[in-house]
């Protein structure tokens, strides 16, 4: 068959005419990203072929979208989406080919065949929230459900095109690119609060989706869609034709707060209780007619089950043993009343293989949600949450006390360990409290209002004043031991690692050519040593006395390399990424820098070597800052997994099941903590939890 010419989005002179090994026999549609075509494979078996049009081919940006696309779908169940056969990301034209599914989009079915009856709505409502429940399941937040994205199968609805952005589609944009979603289907924290999204988002896609399927339009209607965005942020939505029985829960779920939604395993418990003909059986629409869909309107190509993968820019899947293995070969850990902890049963490794350790988890602040922020020392796992803070035995997870902060204030952070004290950042009214670790008492406090940025060295805390004074503070007893003042740094921001000599001072100039760096001894507030170097960077690590920065545009979120200085030989080593991360986090160890970024990316550099050693692509839509030991990489998803990574080969060999919270989204995520061999996590349920680090494989 001929090349076809494309009739969508973008002219291009001519679609290809394989994709990979696979023929492309006809055209399935086209959307604003790529077209959709009908192939199959060796065996005969159908498939739909998604080819990314040229003009997008040649984006970075866009292929990363791409990459995370195949990514999340391949992590789903095939019961609620198109099984990934095959993809190629990295192809002159990136395509992905999933199996093809008969039946026509929930869009192209209500054009042609009207609203649906109120059986068919309950079914469809049904089918939707276990598609929903098995996304996020495995840390999925789709972001983009609306009818055309809805396959309506003979044996149930598909939820297709997983986390691909499609600027033709909206002209909304954030400050810093374009609004993922359809606005007519996007939830309020969508247009509020862009990267902060998650599963209750999808709910409320569902909500706009039935009412859809129940009229013809949507809950919220207009031409423009800066007005659909103003009516999602601010107006009640317009539920006239959607049944009385129905009525109410697609109401909860359009709720305009994600905590006020139901999620998917209550919306299918109340399903059951809304009329006594609820059933399960298969949803077989009405009859379709036989016209042809319109080129723009086609089906944009289904995702996928879950595949072997590589770890980046979702959450964690890199072979196939790993994906199995974490898909049904993850043992339930049971969470216990609080102050207790939970044996792990049905490890494939016996105790006395692995010692006496037993994994535990345990919720250290009873029932209440949150994500705790725990730090590792003095033989205790200190964790604050909701205002309180409390001690837990590492070996089993008993709370050994309790302790509230700072009148209920938040912290900001995990607790800092120096001068044999605890030290917790409250939010409000920035207030330090140094807590005896032994029983939580406060030993001093301190006003941080006046300070603009602190770090902690060699038993001192040193802060930087809005006027850009340092100040060094005794950790143990609260007393100012030194001050000092820095001529020709602006705007100081001050850092700490774990086992540096020093706290680092960073300003970067105006127009970000250059960072000034001054080594800080905390003992006395004197320059160790002074470097100017170019660009906008911020520290990472230090690790054998080099210093490690992330390059990039700072207020963009965007980082595009990785620095190493090395302040005894001077000696600057650049190595600048293949793609730009945006809002990432690092971790360091020896000469090897990890980086993830927002959406999943997960990227290994030897800055000895100067190059890249590994890339991953998960479907992690937001981790924690990694850490290494000598073997494995670990680092925390937003829905509370731990996963650890391979570090010489860059597979995903273990993770943890997903703890979802009913709070809003953690804006920053502690990352784990490490005492060999075991690794403490926390999840945003409230869940503070230990696994052991000798074999992942088994979580």
């Amino acid at each position: 068959m001929a090349p076809q010419h494309n009739t969508g989005a973008g002219a291009e002179a001519e679609l290809p005419e394989y994709a990979g090994h696979y023929r492309l026999e006809s055209c399935l549609g086209s959307g604003g990203m790529g077209v959709v075509h009908l192939a199959r494979s060796t065996s005969g078996m159908k498939l739909a072929v998604k080819v990314v049009h040229a003009e997008f081919a040649k984006d970075p940006e866009f292929r990363g979208r791409f990459r995370q696309e195949v990514a999340a779908a391949r992590r789903v169940s095939g019961a609620f989406t198109a099984p990934v056969v095959d993809a190629d990301p990295e192809a002159e034209r990136p395509w992905m080919a999933t199996l093809f599914i008969p039946g026509s989009t929930l869009s192209d079915h209500v054009k042609r065949n009207g609203p649906m009856d109120a059986a068919q709505l309950r079914r469809l409502m049904a089918g939707l929230a276990e598609a929903l429940r098995d996304i996020h399941r495995v840390g999925v937040v789709h972001r983009d459900l609306k009818p055309s994205n809805v396959l309506l199968a003979d044996d149930g609805p598909k939820v297709i095109d997983f986390g691909i952005s499609r600027p033709k589609d909206s002209e909304l944009r954030t400050e810093t690119g374009k609004l993922i979603g359809t606005p007519p289907f996007m939830a309020p924290e969508q247009f509020r609060r862009p990267r902060e999204v998650g599963p209750a988002a999808d709910v409320f896609a569902l909500g706009s989706v039935m009412v859809h399927a129940a009229t013809g339009r949507g809950p919220f209607d207009s031409d423009s869609p800066y007005i659909v965005a103003y009516q999602v942020v601010h107006d009640e939505p317009d539920l006239a034709g959607v049944p009385a029985n129905l009525a109410p829960l697609v109401l909860r779920c359009l709720a305009k707060e994600p905590e006020d939604r139901p999620t998917p395993d209550e919306l299918m418990r109340e399903l059951r209780s809304v009329a006594a003909s609820y059933d399960t059986q298969a949803f077989i629409p009405a009859q379709r007619s036989l016209e042809p869909t319109e080129p723009d309107r086609a089906p944009e190509e289904p995702p996928a089950r879950p595949r072997p993968r590589r770890v980046g820019r979702r959450a964690a899947l890199a072979a196939l043993a790993g994906v199995l293995l974490a898909a049904a070969g993850l043992a339930a850990v049971k969470l216990l009343p609080e102050g207790e902890a939970a044996p792990r049963t049905g490890s494939s490794v016996s105790s006395s293989a692995l010692g006496a350790f037993k994994p535990w988890a345990v919720k250290p602040a009873g029932a209440t949600n949150g994500m705790p922020k725990c730090s590792y020392g003095d033989h205790e796992l200190l964790c604050v949450q909701s205002g309180l803070a409390s001690a837990l035995d590492p070996a089993d997870g008993r709370v050994l006390w309790r302790h509230p902060i700072a009148k209920g204030q938040a912290a900001d952070e995990a607790p800092v360990f120096s001068g044999g004290l605890a030290h917790v950042v409250t939010r409000q009214g920035r207030r330090l409290e140094a807590l005896d670790p032994s029983t939580g008492e406060p030993r001093w406090t301190l006003d941080l209002a006046a300070y603009r940025s602190f770090g902690y060295a060699g038993g001192m805390l040193v802060l930087v004043g809005a006027d850009g004074k340092f100040t060094g503070v005794d950790s143990s007893s609260g007393a100012t031991k030194w001050k000092r003042s820095a001529a020709g740094l602006r705007e100081t921001s001050l850092d700490s690692f774990a086992g540096s000599p020093w706290v680092l001072a960073t300003s970067t100039s105006y127009d970000g050519s250059h960072t000034r760096v001054v080594a800080l001894d905390p003992g006395t507030g004197e320059a160790r040593w002074d470097a100017r170097l170019s660009g906008a960077l911020s520290p990472v690590g230090v690790s054998k006395g080099r210093v490690f920065f992330v390059s990039g545009d700072d207020a963009q979120g965007v980082t595009d390399a990785v620095v190493r200085y090395d302040p005894a030989s001077k000696a600057v080593r650049r190595v600048s990424l293949r793609v730009p991360l945006t809002q990432a986090h690092a971790g360091v160890r020896g000469n090897l820098v990890f980086l993830i970024g927002t959406g999943g990316s997960l990227v290994a550099v030897d800055t000895a070597a100067g190059r890249r050693l590994w890339s991953l692509e998960t479907s992690v839509s937001r981790g924690s800052s990694p850490v290494v030991d000598g073997g494995h990489v670990y680092l925390t998803a937003a829905d509370g997994r731990l996963l650890s990574i391979d570090v010489a080969h860059g597979r995903l060999v273990g993770q943890t099941p997903s703890r979802l919270g009913t709070d809003e989204v953690v804006a920053a995520l502690p990352a784990p903590q490490l005492s060999t061999p075991h690794i403490y996590a926390s999840a945003p349920d409230g869940t503070v939890f230990s696994v052991d680090s000798r074999n992942p494989a088994a979580w």
